[in-house]
């Protein structure tokens, strides 16, 4: 679903997913002022570093309390907006957009969020992520994910276990995964149980990587410490601006750096072993 299918006018809304798009944002932003981008997650925050290297008045609109909600946890997203927001980029969180419309006192839009407040602007980029379409799925009779995606199991066998699923469609454990590199794992997988291997899906890696006006963010792994029994251990230092977390497993057999924050960038290495 396109986000931009909320606003009564499209003109000057758009997604950031290819060159295409990048030229067209461009060529908005030379006759604009303010621009907002909708989705404060990885790629949203890469569209707002674009936006405010542009010479654009740049607002981030997140429906998330924090800042990269998927990646990092509530300490974490605190310094991050505060870094960002130091930049020039003013975030907006808790923010869910019930309408766009193309009308404004100062800018060409207008959007109205569901606490009542609004946002004028420009031009406004969508980066929300993806939602899976299960609905083929579910006219079926398929199981389908409280949370959307079509249930799999690790054979990547749906609820009918001759119906196979793969991508960005299926649900895992719970989770979508919205990148190519799962999609290329489930594949293999689905292929060689049908051929009578007893090859598995075990999850794939989501590591992230944020470069943005000079603040590096990364991640790897269990963001939030959900493993059962996983201890965390946090190292926070803000006059050097530079927040970490260790996650480490309860058997002590898997330690690694599920994400870090700094400014400078430092060197952190992550191990694991078994």
């Amino acid at each position: 679903m396109d986000p931009a299918n909320q606003s009564s006018d499209t003109q000057d809304c758009f997604v950031y997913r290819t060159i295409e798009d990048l030229n067209a944002i461009e060529s908005c932003a030379r006759r604009s002022k303010r621009g907002a981008v909708v989705g404060g997650g990885l790629l949203g925050l890469e569209a707002a570093g674009a936006l405010k290297n542009l010479g654009i008045e740049t607002h981030v609109i997140e429906f998330a309390p924090m800042l990269m909600a998927e990646q990092l946890d509530q300490m974490g997203g605190e310094q991050l907006r505060r870094k960002i927001e130091s930049m020039g980029v003013r975030v907006h969180t808790s923010k869910n957009t019930l309408e766009i419309v193309q009308e404004g006192v100062e800018a060409r839009k207008t959007m109205r969020f569901a606490d009542g407040s609004e946002l004028e602007v420009d031009f406004i980029v969508f980066s929300t992520g993806i939602r899976p379409r299960d609905k083929l799925a579910t006219q079926c009779g398929l199981d389908v994910a409280p949370r959307g995606g079509i249930v799999i199991n690790d054979s990547c066998q749906t609820s009918d276990p001759d119906i196979y699923a793969i991508g960005e469609c299926a649900s895992w454990n719970n989770r979508v995964f919205g990148l190519v590199a799962p999609g290329y794992k489930m594949a293999q997988v689905a292929v060689d149980h049908i051929l009578g291997s007893e090859n598995a899906f075990e999850g794939a890696d989501l590591s992230a990587k944020l470069k943005l006006l000079g603040v590096d963010v990364g991640g790897i792994g269990d963001a939030h410490g959900r493993t059962p029994g996983a201890r965390s251990y946090v190292y926070l230092d803000e006059s050097k601006e530079i927040y970490k977390r260790l996650i480490v497993s309860e058997d002590n057999k898997t330690c690694s750096v599920r994400y870090w924050w700094a400014i400078p960038a430092t060197t952190v290495t992550c191990c694991n072993w078994c």
